[in-house]
């Protein structure tokens, strides 16, 4: 499955983003979706992650209650709805999903995601 991310941009402190991930070359009902960021001179770092069929999911203890993933098997998407967004939210987010080897919530690390998306820039300023 190859997947594109997009919707960053520029958004001051408090302000919202919502970013998608189009998935083509197979339908992502099969797959855990999940969100990833690196911010510049780090490792990247979990976000969110959301099972196959969507009746899981669970988010890095830094965004939770802020942060909320979904997806539309439908229409082949997912979704990161950023609210309340901090200057450390700054990074280049990433969608990635896994067929067969995520499980969420337990099992939801970098590794275990087979099929990676270009970034899309999210900036927070101050």
């Amino acid at each position: 499955v190859q997947l594109q991310a997009s919707g960053g941009g520029l958004v001051q402190a408090g302000g919202s983003l919502r970013l998608s991930c189009a998935a083509s070359g197979d339908t992502i009902s099969g797959y855990a979706m999940g969100w990833f960021r690196q911010a510049p001179g780090k490792e990247r770092e979990f976000v969110a992650a959301i099972s196959w069929g969507g009746s899981y999911t669970t988010y890095a203890v830094s965004v939770k209650g802020r942060f909320t993933i979904s997806r539309d098997n439908a229409k082949n998407m997912v979704y990161l709805q950023m609210n309340n967004l901090k200057p450390e939210d700054t990074a280049t987010y990433y969608c990635a999903a896994g067929r067969g080897t995520v499980v969420v919530p337990t099992g939801c690390e970098a590794i275990n995601f087979g099929s990676w998306g270009q970034g899309t820039l999210v900036t927070v300023s101050s």
